[in-house]
């Protein structure tokens, strides 16, 4: 069953960007990120901050669903919280894809202020929840925000 999963999710990233090329290139709000750029904002910022990494595509129901949420976060919580979005589907992002071992879209990991994996979650997740598992991994982001 992990395997035919994992046979699925291959093919689709080597067929669905060739797809989503010959479709319009709109651009999301969020800010994208390439694998370079997601290490070096991980591993070598002066001000280290947690972040939540989305990995999804615009083009996806669930990833549409997030897309607020990963906004509202960004702006609510910039300075204490690093957001970023990948788009998996865009040929250029899927060995970040591969990188993470993504089995399905949308994808939250949760990285610490270094860059280490605390937790990831697959499918929708609202804020309410996103909230809540920061402050149980030891980052209370309202109090942070405040200070």
């Amino acid at each position: 069953m992990k395997f035919r999963r994992l046979m699925i999710i291959t093919i689709g990233m080597l067929v669905v960007p060739l797809f989503v090329q010959s479709c319009d290139k709109k651009t999301v709000p969020v800010q994208k990120t390439t694998e370079n750029e997601a290490v070096a904002d991980t591993k070598a910022k002066t001000v280290k901050l947690p972040t939540i990494i989305e990995l999804g595509s615009k083009k996806c129901i669930q990833c549409k669903k997030m897309l607020p949420i990963i906004e509202n976060l960004t702006e609510e919580y910039k300075g204490v919280l690093s957001v970023k979005f990948i788009d998996v589907w865009i040929q250029e992002n899927v060995a970040i894809a591969q990188k993470f071992k993504i089995e399905s879209i949308p994808t939250q990991i949760f990285l610490d202020k270094n860059g280490k994996e605390l937790w990831r979650h697959e499918g929708y997740i609202s804020k309410e929840d996103i909230l809540t598992k920061w402050k149980e991994l030891g980052y209370d982001l309202e109090k942070l925000k405040k200070s």
